[in-house]
């Protein structure tokens, strides 16, 4: 767990550090779209801050007012962070075309060029850590915080690609635009990252990749048991909860039976990670 609050911490700091840049230069040369990284990357800031608080929360043990753990704090957090990032995008969108009406020049054009390409690489390198915690941890939180910094190094490269086009060419009106590109960018981004934080909010089915490694494992051991069936399956951050009806034969002993059952827990438990499984145990009536 440690490993997992000092990636979210690294995020904090490097987000800290690059709003403070972006917004320096942003105002320096007048550029929209240099003001909309800085918007952008605060917005991430506050998911960073976000991501490490959920992080500590869900990482808690189940306990008497929590039975099934915290995990779904990671689900909330997504949640959060993904509407943050709708209300950026449409503040950059309001600001760029305020921009576009008044017609106000960039200025130091190439000075802005290098500050976005610096948080392009910074966001590379931190979005990287990010996302193979979130994969090593399965956390939703890590994986949303790693999507944000991702999505800041293409729309960095975005602005710094636009002002580099402003620079040999002059031309002052595509910096709101490109502003606007951004935003949209983000939009999408927001969708995807809400869409994937709330199905487990609502005890959403485990993905079909998951499912398909249940049913292969329960394959496995069709010579052991009559038949099964309702499966049912849910997601609560990075923890996976499996339920089973298994029918076996009555003849079969109490030890048996458990067994069985043991071993497909154990098989399923070897190929999901964090899974809490239940296998009721029936027989034909």
């Amino acid at each position: 767990m440690s490993e997992k609050n000092n990636v979210a911490k690294l995020s904090i700091v490097s987000n800290s550090l690059l709003i403070i840049l972006k917004i320096l230069f942003g105002v320096f040369t007048g550029s929209v779209s240099i003001m909309s990284e800085a918007i952008h990357s605060s917005v991430d800031l506050v998911a960073a801050i976000i991501a490490f608080i959920s992080v500590k929360i869900s990482g808690k043990p189940a306990d008497e007012a929590h039975p099934y753990g915290h995990g779904k704090m990671e689900n909330v957090s997504g949640v959060i962070e993904a509407l943050l990032i709708f209300v950026a995008a449409f503040w950059i969108i309001w600001e760029a075309t305020k921009k576009i009406l008044s017609g106000v020049e960039v200025e130091s054009v190439g000075v802005g060029f290098v500050v976005m390409f610096i948080s392009a690489a910074v966001n590379f390198y931190v979005s990287g850590k990010l996302y193979k915690a979130s994969q090593k941890y399965d956390s939703i939180a890590l994986k949303a915080d790693a999507l944000h910094l991702k999505t800041d190094v293409y729309t960095s490269l975005g602005v710094g690609g636009g002002l580099l086009i402003i620079w040999i060419t002059g031309l002052n009106f595509l910096d709101p635009i490109v502003a606007i590109l951004v935003a949209l960018f983000i939009c999408k981004e927001a969708f995807e990252l809400l869409r994937d934080a709330f199905n487990p909010i609502l005890d959403s089915s485990l993905s079909e990749e998951d499912l398909l490694v249940i049913k292969s494992i329960m394959e496995n051991y069709k010579d052991s048991y009559t038949e099964w069936h309702e499966l049912r399956t849910r997601k609560a951050g990075s923890q996976r909860y499996v339920d089973i009806h298994l029918v076996l034969d009555e003849n079969l002993t109490l030890k048996e039976a458990s067994k069985i059952s043991k071993s497909i827990e154990n098989d399923i438990e070897s190929k999901l990670k964090n899974c809490n499984i239940l296998i009721k145990l029936e027989t034909l009536v």
